[in-house]
């Protein structure tokens, strides 16, 4: 069995590290995490009493 050439064996390092952050990136962009969705509440600073936002 004869070895790979060198090129061969770079371009499908590549393509591999290539389809891996592809991968992640969809992953990612299909399932958002919470971060994504807005927030209804707000803290009010310490030492302040909590007042109805109307």
């Amino acid at each position: 069995m004869t070895p790979l050439p060198d090129r061969t064996v770079i371009l499908g390092l590549l393509a591999t590290v290539a389809l891996c952050f592809a991968l992640v990136f969809w992953t990612v962009r299909s399932h958002p995490g919470p971060g994504g969705q807005p927030l209804l509440w707000r803290e009010s600073p310490p030492g302040r009493s909590a007042q109805p936002l109307i």
